[in-house]
């Protein structure tokens, strides 16, 4: 069967072994069978740079490279450092923070989906900030220890801060949807990073439109399907 599919948010880390075992049983039973996978952020739970000597990412960088089917990576809001140079290692290709798709006759949007929570302003300062790439640049030239530090952190600061946020700032604005899917002429759009899995149906300047969501995997697994009956979104079991 002919079918594109698409993961997002699985937060990989050597915290997380059965996470990963789920990642590398999906690669071997699903991926293999399909025509490519996108991989829509949030792959890893932090990245510090491509010179990370991680195990886990060795064995994930040999995972993909041996899955037979074009890979695509769009970046995350937790591996947005994540490079041309471990994407080879990967056999991946690394596209824009917004991507326009034509699958199957029908056009779509995908993307991390961190763009879209505009109402959280206090999240887009930051991202506005660690997305200057004189300021990439400048980290990734510290020593790898201090990286790991400065990380660590940023990682306990988020995660106090986000304690005391809504859940309604942290999702997605539907002005933002519609802008975006407007812009790009789209009437179905594809992102993660809310961890709220859902399919959106709404109306779009007269026409059906939908956003659909990505599940993290957290106790499961998440993925959207796109074939040539339309779009399925799928959990299924580590």
């Amino acid at each position: 069967m002919s079918r594109t599919l698409f993961i997002a948010d699985l937060h990989l880390c050597q915290d997380e072994p059965a996470i990963t075992a789920g990642f590398l049983h999906f690669l071997q039973r699903e991926a293999h069978l399909c025509d490519a996978l996108y991989i829509l952020g949030d792959l890893f739970e932090a990245w510090i740079g491509d010179d990370d000597p991680n195990p886990l990412h060795q064995q994930i960088a040999a995972a993909l490279k041996a899955l037979p089917v074009p890979k695509y990576f769009i970046h995350g809001n937790r591996d947005f450092l994540l490079g041309q140079r471990f994407a080879a290692t990967c056999g991946m290709t690394l596209l824009p923070e917004e991507q326009v798709l034509t699958l199957y006759g029908q056009r779509l949007l995908i993307m991390h989906g961190d763009t879209l929570c505009t109402d959280d302003e206090g999240y887009q300062r930051f991202r506005a900030k660690v997305h200057q790439r004189w300021l990439q640049k400048l980290f990734l030239a510290l020593p790898l220890r201090l990286r790991m530090r400065i990380a660590a952190r940023m990682r306990a600061d988020s995660k106090q801060a986000n304690q005391h946020k809504s859940l309604s700032i942290m999702d997605v604005n539907q002005q933002a949807v519609i802008e975006a899917m407007t812009c790009q002429q789209v009437r179905l759009l594809i992102h993660g990073h809310t961890h709220r899995p859902a399919i959106h149906e709404f109306v779009l300047q007269g026409e059906n439109a939908q956003r659909v969501v990505l599940g993290a995997w957290h106790q499961q697994g998440s993925m959207v399907q796109v074939d040539a009956d339309g779009v399925r979104l799928i959990e299924f079991p580590f």
